[in-house]
């Protein structure tokens, strides 16, 4: 990848959890490239340690923060770290996350790997959305960027993955219609990348026996197996904290060199009666409506 030398995000400061490893730490990389000023955390003491000390010893200015972002407090803390340590808090990236327990289902799934899977994505993303949303609000500017995932379409199975992703999406979006007003900005990325939840024995037998399942078509079980670095999609989270973006409300998806979006679902029309003078559907006449899958 080429070098880069811009500086469309020089001297703000953006919080990004789960930023220790994987896609967060690419992102928290590509933050310092730009010239922010970036505050790290993760679950992982000397992981975040680890990282706060590379990112500073390359010329960034970064902080660090141990400690899940859905455990209570930590919310908090980040945006204090923001304020104490550079003076602003100018964008929220929610990055941190778990993977689905290996063969999880419905039919597997219990209530404490759920509950984990839960406040993983979407806890997490809503107790640092509450605390920086009124920061935001307040400076009359703000950019949140939180992740989703391409699971939310269900295609993959599992349980607590996707219901969380789909939630944050939901989140999300809820979010940037009540904050448009006040100049705050809120979307969602769904990445691809090279980490070390997508990689292994476990991750490769993983996705093989959802292939064998069809619940991922050979053109997606492929790109599965050789995903790209996270620096490439890290990119993309870095545009839309920066004032060159002017999208919200939206879920935007980044793997390698492709780029995309999901637009927003709409209902379709399958039929139309007047309730003023007609009876409702019978059971026969709905089964004529809907397709058979």
């Amino acid at each position: 990848m080429a070098e880069n030398n811009s500086t469309a995000l020089a001297d703000r400061t953006v919080v990004v959890t789960g930023s220790s490893r994987g896609i967060g730490r690419a992102v928290a990389q590509a933050l310092v490239d730009e010239g922010a000023c970036v505050v790290v955390n993760g679950r992982d003491p000397a992981a975040v340690e680890e990282t706060v000390a590379e990112l500073t010893a390359a010329g960034g200015r970064v902080a660090g923060v141990p400690g899940s972002a859905a455990a209570s407090g930590i919310a908090e803390a980040l945006l204090a770290t923001a304020l104490r340590e550079f003076g602003s808090a100018d964008a929220l990236i929610n990055c941190a996350g778990t993977a689905e327990p290996p063969g999880s289902s419905i039919l597997t799934v219990t209530d404490r790997q759920w509950s984990d899977l839960i406040d993983a994505h979407l806890t997490g993303t809503f107790r640092t959305c509450r605390v920086f949303a009124p920061h935001f609000v307040g400076q009359g500017r703000g950019a949140i960027v939180n992740t989703g995932s391409f699971a939310f379409l269900g295609d993959f199975g599992g349980t607590g993955y996707p219901a969380g992703k789909g939630a944050v999406n939901s989140l999300t979006m809820a979010i940037a219609a009540e904050l448009r007003e006040h100049g705050v900005r809120a979307n969602v990325v769904c990445p691809g990348a090279r980490t070390r939840l997508s990689t292994g024995d476990d991750y490769e037998q993983h996705i093989a026996r959802l292939h064998e399942r069809g619940l991922l078509d050979d053109l997606t079980y492929e790109g599965s197996r050789h995903p790209a670095p996270p620096g490439y999609v890290a990119r993309l989270y870095a545009f839309l904290v920066s004032d060159l973006a002017k999208t919200t409300g939206r879920i935007y998806a980044g793997s390698g060199c492709f780029v995309g979006r999901f637009d927003k679902p709409a209902p379709a029309l399958l039929a139309w009666r007047d309730h003023e003078t007609e009876p409702p559907w019978t059971l026969e006449e709905l089964a004529e409506l809907f397709p058979q899958d």
